[in-house]
């Protein structure tokens, strides 16, 4: 294969992913030294695209970064006035009071948001600053340096012909070099997972857990609008099949976020997870609020849950992760934004201290200290043992069990030390022989909709004569392996429609419909041999989100 030519340019700090950890880094850089030469590439359409999450923002990331957000016009101005908690059985429901839980699940103070809104304000701060934002930029592979550092990234190559070659009007894209990387993709970026491989990053550590959000916006009639409302449900209708729950968020202009998260370590193949989020939405606590309205927006994304025991080494040589790269997430207060806003703030630190003492493309170890040691560990480590107990002994363990070890924690010290995950959530996945089919109501078109339907509500596109980015290790282990040992379960586990498998002349043949892809990492995280490796399409495909 002929190399590629391409031109270079030169900055102080290349970061890859304009969400809340990459954007406070950029405006960290900025406020500690204005010529510092920054750029942030994201590979959404705009700055915001890509962005989805619940969400209910503690305020304290960017309290820390812009002390003046309120004066500056942040869209952050619906605080939370009531919190609920749910248990629900398939007809009725149990409140949870408040009281015994621990004083961190609070969420007064906390402000109900769009975080696609939030960064899409967040880049016009950095972008006041003089931080360079290039959208529509897809980062398709790192560039290491003669030493095996990372000296920077590969952006904006267009134009390859399905099978991968250059297309008549392709464009090689660009290397952007800088003494120093911030990954700050997300859940399982494909970069990030690349480096994490390379430098053994997660030895020692607990393998990652995920769980798949997925969300709807609602217009709802404005009689049974509750701004500032809050409310989480648990049980009904995942049940002993897998852990998980719902949110259902009131923010102004009688919208509700409506969401669903299932943890991606069931057992059970048949389950289909954006099916129960559909039969959830038909319990008559939610089917009563949303009768008459309209759904206006869906979207779905993986969250890492493993927490403060299976956060990876997060510096390399010339390369540091940031937010959800790492997994930041706090389960059960369903919250990472804030950390993702403090861990970008701390890496720039790193980086400048760095900088000013004449270093580039070694490790920031300041940086690593200060995630593991500082604000954020403080708020990870009194949850750690949640997502295990749940994972172990099930939800009613894992409120008594866990709620005592979030008080106990509060405390400093904790009677169960610091709990493991074991298996991966591929690894979770069991024989299809050893379960039962799970039969799901049909979508009535009103409350519940098909996949395919509610993708459109995405707003996805992509450039249907490029490759495929969705990569298969062995292209034959999907129709030998998945269908009859694990029933097909990504023709279910995509929330998105991208995997089905289709009888052609008499033999099963594995579909990928990539078009349909939100992004959500779901397939590289769950597909039982790991045969799937999601990388990125060309720069500006893929969803585009309005208010997520």
């Amino acid at each position: 294969m002929t190399q590629v030519e391409r031109e270079a340019m030169e900055y102080d700090v290349v970061i890859v992913g304009a969400g809340p950890a990459g954007l406070s880094a950029a405006i960290r850089l900025k406020q500690l030294d204005p010529e510092r030469e920054v750029v942030v590439l994201e590979k959404g359409s705009e700055v915001g695209a890509h962005i989805l999450s619940g969400a209910v923002l503690d305020p304290c990331g960017l309290d820390a970064l812009i002390p003046d957000w309120k004066e500056k016009g942040a869209p952050v101005t619906v605080e939370v006035k009531e919190d609920n908690f749910y248990m629900l059985g398939e007809a009725g429901k149990v409140r949870i009071p408040n009281f015994p839980m621990p004083p961190l699940m609070n969420n007064h103070g906390n402000y109900i948001v769009s975080m696609g809104n939030v960064c899409r304000w967040m880049a016009e701060q950095a972008e006041a600053l003089g931080v360079e934002i290039f959208p529509g930029m897809a980062c398709s592979e790192i560039v290491y340096g003669e030493n095996g550092e990372v000296k920077g990234v590969v952006a904006g190559e267009f134009g390859k012909n399905p099978d991968g070659t250059p297309g008549p009007g392709y464009e090689p894209g660009m290397e952007l070099h800088g003494k120093y990387v911030f990954l700050g993709e997300g859940v399982r970026g494909s970069l990030s997972k690349e480096v994490i491989a390379k430098y053994d990053l997660a030895q020692g550590k607990e393998p990652q857990k995920y769980g798949l959000g997925m969300k709807e916006i609602w217009e709802i009639d404005p009689e049974k609008h509750r701004e500032g409302t809050v409310t989480h449900t648990m049980g009904w209708p995942l049940g002993k099949n897998a852990g998980g729950g719902s949110f259902i968020y009131h923010l102004d202009n009688n919208q509700v976020y409506v969401g669903f998260v299932v943890h991606l370590n069931y057992k059970n193949p048949h389950l289909y997870p954006y099916m129960e989020f559909q039969r959830f939405k038909h319990h008559p606590v939610v089917a009563d609020l949303l009768k008459g309205g309209k759904r206006v927006a869906y979207g779905a994304r993986a969250i890492s849950e493993g927490g403060y025991q299976s956060m990876p080494k997060m510096v390399a040589p010339g390369v540091a992760l940031l937010g959800c790269s790492v997994g930041m997430v706090n389960v059960p207060r369903i919250k990472g934004n804030h950390n993702a806003m403090l861990s970008g703030k701390a890496a720039a630190e790193a980086a400048h201290a760095a900088i000013e003492a004449g270093r580039a493309s070694d490790e920031l170890p300041d940086y690593e200290t200060e995630v593991r040691n500082g604000a954020i560990g403080a708020d990870l480590k009194r949850v750690r043992n949640v997502k295990p107990l749940w994972s172990k002994y099930g939800l009613t363990a894992s409120l008594t069990l866990g709620g005592l070890d979030m008080w106990t924690n509060t405390l400093g010290f904790s009677f169960f030390g610091t709990l493991g995950h074991g298996k991966t959530d591929a690894e979770s996945t069991e024989e299809a022989s050893k379960h039962s089919e799970i039969a799901y109501p049909k979508p009535d078109g009103k409350l519940s909709f098909d996949r395919l339907t509610n993708v459109s509500f995405s707003m996805t596109n992509h450039e249907e004569s490029q490759p495929s980015h969705l990569k298969l290790k062995d292209p034959k282990i999907p129709v030998e392996v998945n269908l009859p040992k694990y029933a097909g379960p990504s023709a279910r586990y995509c929330p998105a429609g991208v995997y089905e498998f289709v009888e052609k002349d008499g033999e099963q043949q594995f579909v990928i419909n990539f078009q349909n892809c939100v992004h959500c990492k779901t397939c590289d995280i769950k597909d039982p041999p790991q045969n799937i490796n999601w990388t990125t399409p060309q720069g500006g495909d893929g969803p585009n989100y309005p208010n997520m």
